[in-house]
């Protein structure tokens, strides 16, 4: 008989990808760099484990929020360096 392989635990990890997607100081660019996990793949860690107002809700603050998307920040700082 074939041993199967053990299971291994993810809870933690999405766990840990559920925090750092809620915590506004945390762009995704940041938890890609930490868990290898594109912003498509955070989001779809979110929607597959928490209930759906909660994802509805979580969605509805992150989009466009310019700290949760690295690229937008820059620009965003950079245009209110310029107008100093």
């Amino acid at each position: 008989m074939r041993d199967k392989a053990p299971k291994q635990d993810y809870s933690s990890d999405i766990h840990h990808v559920i925090e750092l997607a809620w915590r506004d100081e945390v762009s995704f660019d940041d938890i890609t760099r930490q868990t290898g996990l594109s912003e498509k793949e955070v989001i779809a860690t979110m929607r597959g484990h928490m209930k759906p107002s909660s994802f509805r809700m979580w969605r509805k603050r992150v989009s466009g929020r310019k700290t949760k998307h690295g690229a937008r920040l820059k620009k965003w700082q950079k245009s209110d360096a310029d107008d100093d």
